[in-house]
């Protein structure tokens, strides 16, 4: 009996196997540069630096607007803000847990300039959902959400100018990914973790537009990432990551520090466009990532949610 021999061909084009080995290496370069700087480590290491009189800074008579404020990040940064003397608008989904974390921080912070609105910060849905509007959940809440309530509030950022500024907490998890046109994850595989991803680079890439744009307006736009913190949201989207790191993930107030000091510091401090983390402005893109030259197609994308609105 003869020998048989098995024989395999694979047929992959060049530019397939560039974007294989791109995304390859943006997810290990961002999980090596993560585990160092995002952990709560990071975050104890990078505080050596901080200074304590740069949180002191009093805000009576501003109106700080605080979405997902019920928990996690965002009741941090509501509750901090409060205590700086700030009236603190909480934008929460949940009426009843809106209305519960309301009470903590009133009673905490005894400032009873603190409201409750209803509406929705951000998150991960894995599934591929579409609204009732037709868009799918992900990109209307994160990108489209965050983009309509920062344009229809721009009347009102002018009048509070010169100190008026507006803080979109994006995440690290933009560094795995380029700006894509493909804003409702239309092509291919449909992945929630990519597309939260996804979105989270429109949102710094629409910071710096933002901040060309209204240059002359008196407004400062940020972007910053939290780093890696133990949340509500975390754990329900992210449940073995949550456990993976469990015991080394950020605190809710240590994940908050950053946006905190972003609203507290004078302007002249602050690069508008700019991308911060740990109190310091942080690289928008990774080496050799591959991601730079995309930014270039933000016009295009701001041009389709003006259109969407």
């Amino acid at each position: 009996m003869k020998n048989a021999t098995l024989h395999f061909e694979f047929h992959i084009s060049i530019t397939a196997l560039i974007m294989f080995l791109l995304k390859t290496w943006r997810a290990s370069a961002f999980g090596v540069y993560g585990y160092l700087n995002f952990t709560r480590n990071g975050f104890l290491g990078h505080s050596k630096k901080f200074k304590p009189e740069d949180m002191e800074i009093r805000i009576e008579g501003k109106n700080c607007v605080v979405t997902g404020a019920n928990s996690g990040i965002g009741f941090a940064t509501a509750e901090a803000l409060a205590s700086c003397g700030a009236t603190v608008h909480m934008v929460c989904r949940n009426k009843e847990k809106g209305e519960t974390a309301l009470s903590k921080i009133q009673s905490s912070t005894g400032n009873p300039n603190v409201h409750l609105e209803v509406n929705n910060a951000g998150l991960m849905e894995h599934k591929r959902v579409t609204t009732s509007e037709g868009f799918e959940l992900n990109f209307a809440v994160n990108v489209l959400g965050t983009y309509a309530t920062t344009e229809l509030m721009l009347p009102l950022l002018e009048i509070a100018s010169p100190d008026a500024r507006v803080i979109t907490v994006s995440s690290g998890g933009m560094y795995t990914t380029s700006l894509t046109s493909d804003l409702q994850f239309s092509d291919g595989k449909f992945s929630g973790a990519e597309q939260y991803a996804r979105n989270k680079r429109v949102q710094v890439a629409l910071t710096e537009k933002w901040a060309e744009m209204y240059k002359n307006k008196g407004i400062g736009f940020y972007s910053m990432h939290p780093g890696w913190a133990e949340t509500p949201g975390v754990a329900k989207s992210l449940p073995d990551f949550n456990k993976w790191l469990s015991g080394k993930l950020r605190t809710s107030e240590e994940g908050a520090d950053t946006v905190i000091w972003l609203a507290l510091q004078p302007k002249e401090k602050l690069v508008s466009g700019g991308f911060y983390f740990d109190r310091a402005e942080a690289p928008k893109h990774l080496k050799f990532a591959a991601t730079r030259q995309s930014h270039a197609i933000i016009d295009s994308i701001d041009d389709t949610l003006h259109s969407l609105v």
